[in-house]
C-alpha cells in the first residue's frame, strides 16, 4: 500500500506550497479570484500602454538588466526550484540559464523581427510605398507548467514584453514561489507600472484569466486542460497558443553512434523524473542496432537514480496523481507481453518513480499510445528506418523527436510529424533560442521563442502609402472605359502567358 502524497489545498483565501520531497509547506500564497484577476488585467491595460511607449530599445535595455538579476542570482532562484519541485539543484540551473538566454535574444532582436519593414507594391500599385509592421497585442494572460516552472512560463513572458505586451502570470499552484520570484524580480527593474503580475491559485483562476478579457492566452499543460481554454476562450475569441502534451520519438539508424544514442535515450527518459513534454518516451531501433543499442541503455539506466539526496540525479514525482498514471502504463505493458529490463511496476513508490526501461511492447498499449510522463522508456525493433517513421508518426501528438543517424539524419528529421526535430543529440532545439518551439495535433499549435515567438504576441498592420498619383485611377467612379481596357491589355500581357 502506499502513501498519497498530498497536492496543494486551500486554507481560507491562501493554500501552502508542499515540497514533494517532504510535504513541508514551502510558501504560502492567496487565492486570486475572478475580482481580483480581472483587477489585475485592468491594471495591466494602462502598463501596457506605457510599456510599449518605451520602444524597442526602452524594453530591450530593462530585459538585460533582468537578465542581470536571474544570472547574479541564479543560486536562489534554484533553491526555490527545487524546494517547490523537488529536482536537483543542477537540473533547476540548468533550465534557468537556457530561460536567461531566451531574455537575451528576444531582448536583442525584437526590433529587427517586428519593427517597419519594405514591401513590393507590384506594379499595378507601383505608386504606393507598402509596408508591415507588428504591433503588441496589448495584455497577455500566461498559463505556466510545474514541471519547468522558469524555462517554460519564460518562453512566453520573455517574448510577450520584448514585443510590447503586459503579461499577467499564473503559475501552477504547484510552484507559486517561483513565479512570484521572477514577477518580483521583474519588478525592481520596470517598479514604475506593474508590467509583469503574478496571480496565484487553483483552476478557478487560471478560468477566470481566460475570462478576464486578456488580448491572447499562453497554456503550457495537458492536452485535456488545453481544450479547455480553447472552448472557454471561444467565447470571447480570445486567441490562444497552446504548448500540450508529447509522446516523442527517438529514431535508432544502423548507423548511428550508439554510444551516443544511448545516453540521449538514458537522460531524455529519466532527467527531470520523466516530466518533460519533449522528454523521450519511445525509441524505434534499426534491428541490426537494436541488440547493442538495448544493452548500451541497461547499463547506463541501471546507474541512474530517483531521491532527494546530492547523489540523485533525479527528484521525486512533482505531481501525485502522475504516478498512478506511470504505474498504470507499466503494468498494461507488462500484462501484454512487454518486458522491464530495468524497474517495472514495483520501482513507483509513493514519492519517487525509478527508471523503468520497456521492451517487446505491443504498439497500441498504453505506454506506447498516451503520455507518460514518467521516468519510462519503450524500446521497439524495426526492420528498417522506413518502419521507424511509419511508427513514430502513428501517435495523435507530434511535439519534439531525435533522430540519431549518419546518413539519413537530416531526411528522417523532415520525415516526422513533429514541431522540433534534433539529430545527433538529445532536444538540442530547446536550447536555440532562434528555432521555435511547439507542436503540431494533440501537443497544440502556435509557437514560442525564436521570430516566430515575437510575432505570436504581436498583430502585423500593414500600410500603403501613395507616393504620387498615378497616371491611371481604378480606384474612382470617374474611372473610364479605356481605363479598363488599358488594364485588360496590361493583365494579358503580365499574367496570360501560358
Amino acid at each position: 500500500m502506499t502513501a498519497v502524497q498530498p497536492k496543494p489545498t486551500p486554507v481560507g483565501e491562501t493554500f501552502d506550497s508542499l515540497s514533494p520531497a517532504t510535504d513541508e509547506v514551502v510558501g504560502t500564497y492567496p487565492v486570486h479570484t475572478a475580482d481580483d484577476v480581472r483587477a489585475a488585467v485592468q491594471r495591466a491595460r494602462s502598463a501596457a500602454h506605457w510599456w510599449d511607449g518605451l520602444g524597442y530599445a526602452g524594453r530591450a535595455e530593462r530585459l538585460q538588466r533582468w537578465k542581470g538579476v536571474l544570472t547574479r542570482r541564479l543560486p536562489q532562484l534554484c533553491q526555490i526550484v527545487r524546494d517547490e519541485t523537488g529536482k536537483p539543484v543542477a537540473d533547476a540551473q540548468l533550465e534557468s540559464v537556457l530561460a536567461i538566454e531566451h531574455i537575451s535574444w528576444a531582448a536583442k532582436h525584437a526590433r529587427k523581427v517586428l519593427g517597419r519593414q519594405r514591401r513590393s507594391a507590384g506594379l499595378l500599385m507601383s505608386n504606393q510605398a507598402a509596408t508591415v509592421e507588428y504591433r503588441p497585442l496589448g495584455v497577455v494572460g500566461v498559463i505556466g507548467p510545474w514541471n519547468y516552472p522558469v524555462y517554460t512560463p519564460l518562453g512566453s513572458i520573455t517574448y510577450a514584453l520584448a514585443a510590447g505586451n503586459a503579461v499577467v502570470f499564473k503559475p501552477s499552484e504547484y510552484t507559486p514561489g517561483v513565479g512570484k520570484w521572477l514577477v518580483d524580480a521583474f519588478a525592481e527593474i520596470v517598479p514604475e507600472v506593474p508590467v509583469l503580475q503574478l496571480v496565484t491559485g487553483f483552476g478557478e483562476t487560471g478560468a477566470a484569466l481566460v475570462g478576464s478579457g486578456v488580448d491572447k492566452i499562453a497554456f503550457t499543460g495537458s492536452t485535456a486542460t488545453g481544450k479547455k481554454i480553447m472552448a472557454a476562450a471561444a467565447d470571447t475569441l480570445t486567441p490562444v497558443v497552446i504548448e500540450a502534451g508529447g509522446k516523442d520519438p527517438v529514431l535508432v539508424d544502423a548507423d548511428a553512434d550508439l554510444e551516443a544514442a544511448a545516453d540521449a535515450t538514458v537522460w531524455g527518459a529519466f532527467s527531470n523524473s520523466g516530466q518533460t513534454c519533449i522528454g523521450v518516451e519511445r525509441v524505434y531501433v534499426h534491428e541490426r542496432a537494436y541488440d547493442e543499442f538495448v544493452a548500451k541503455v541497461v547499463a547506463k539506466a541501471k546507474d541512474v537514480r530517483a531521491g532527494s539526496d546530492e547523489d540523485a540525479q533525479y527528484g521525486p514525482v512533482t505531481m501525485p496523481s502522475q504516478l498512478g498514471v506511470i504505474r498504470r502504463h507499466i503494468a498494461d505493458a507488462l500484462e501484454r507481453g512487454g518486458r522491464a529490463l530495468i524497474g517495472g511496476v514495483d520501482s513507483v513508490g509513493d514519492r519517487y518513480a525509478q527508471p523503468t526501461v520497456l521492451v517487446d511492447v505491443p504498439e497500441d498499449s498504453e505506454a506506447v499510445r498516451e503520455e507518460t510522463f514518467g521516468p519510462t522508456v519503450t524500446i521497439a525493433k524495426v526492420r528498417d528506418m522506413e518502419e521507424a517513421v511509419e511508427k513514430a508518426n502513428a501517435t495523435v501528438y507530434g511535439l519534439g523527436s531525435t533522430v540519431f543517424s549518419k546518413a539519413r539524419g537530416v531526411e528522417l528529421a523532415s520525415r516526422l510529424r513533429a514541431g522540433m526535430t534534433s539529430i545527433n543529440a538529445p532536444l538540442s532545439f530547446a536550447g536555440i533560442a532562434s528555432l521555435p518551439f511547439g507542436g503540431v495535433g494533440d501537443s497544440g499549435f502556435g509557437r514560442i521563442h525564436g521570430p516566430e515567438g515575437l510575432r505570436e504576441f504581436s498583430r502585423s498592420k500593414a500600410v500603403a502609402r501613395q507616393r504620387f498619383t498615378a497616371p491611371i485611377t481604378l480606384t474612382s467612379f470617374t474611372r473610364k472605359e479605356s481605363t479598363d481596357a488599358l488594364v485588360a491589355k496590361l493583365m494579358t500581357v503580365l499574367h496570360g502567358k501560358r
